[in-house]
């Protein structure tokens, strides 16, 4: 793959492990290893429950671990100062909290704050519009946040995401809310940015198809442990997504990007086109 090559990951993770509160809470996390290129975007699959999320947090730092290696650029990710850490990766939950009275623009500015001493208000200016342009949100720019819906709400968060140009986005289920089209242009500014930026993108994401179209490799995750990992065409097979899902499915396969039929549980043969 061009523009991945590196003199370590990105993220690299070992041993991965997260509890819920206190050290005698349940694991949620239960030694995850991953490693993530710049340039590249990994998708995380699972059932609900699996650890997709909690796996995001970690890795932006929300989430203590209570075992485990975690490197940003070769280094731990405890050394790294907050402001530091905060220029480097663009976080987007898969909820966006209460609702702010700020205008979209004003939200989208508020990626800029890390960077703030660095750059000019007019350059940070400059840089959310460009971010607000690249997600088409110009016709909602002065209005309130709280006025929006929920997939207007999730394109303002990953405007403000890249408006923070960070070289790492951790997204949860960035396209729940989003109709078919701004799903399919969600996805395809997160890769573009990856490919151009030399950035990385780790995103939780529950439909098949679309990982599958997006993303580079897959990481399936069950009760907060690593079933598999690989290409999509690797890891996307009926024996997987029995195991993951508890059902069936067919797998077929168009311009060479697997996807997946569900079916009764009990046929599992695969099929190709």
């Amino acid at each position: 793959m061009s523009g991945t090559a590196a003199a370590f990951p990105l993220i690299e993770a070992g041993g991965l492990r997260s509890r819920y509160g206190g050290r005698a809470s349940p694991e949620v996390l239960r030694g995850i290893d991953l490693a993530l290129k710049p340039g590249e975007v990994l998708g995380l699959v699972g059932p609900n429950g699996s650890g997709k999320s909690s796996l995001l947090k970690c890795v932006a730092g929300l989430r203590p671990l209570s075992g485990g290696s975690l490197l940003l650029d070769g280094r731990a990710l405890a050394g790294y100062a907050r402001q530091e850490l905060a220029r480097t990766i663009a976080y987007v939950p898969q909820h966006t909290g209460p609702s702010m009275s700020l205008r979209v623009l004003d939200m989208v500015l508020l990626g800029r704050l890390p960077h703030r001493g660095r750059s000019s208000p007019q350059q940070d200016e400059a840089i959310a519009l460009a971010a607000i342009e690249r997600l088409a949100l110009e016709p909602l720019a002065l209005r309130h946040f709280s006025d929006l819906s929920g997939g207007e709400r999730q394109r303002v968060l990953l405007a403000r995401a890249l408006a923070q140009q960070g070289r790492l986005l951790l997204l949860d289920e960035p396209t729940s809310d989003l109709d078919l089209r701004h799903q399919l242009a969600t996805l395809q500014t997160v890769r573009d940015l990856s490919r151009q930026r030399g950035a990385g993108a780790v995103i939780a994401i529950h439909d098949l198809a679309l990982a599958a179209r997006f993303c580079d490799r897959l990481l399936m995750l069950q009760a907060g442990r690593l079933l598999d990992a690989g290409t999509p065409n690797e890891v996307l097979t009926p024996a997987n997504v029995q195991a993951l899902f508890g059902v069936g499915a067919r797998i077929g396969s168009d311009g060479g990007l697997p996807y997946v039929i569900p079916v009764e549980a009990s046929s599992t043969e695969s099929v190709s086109s």
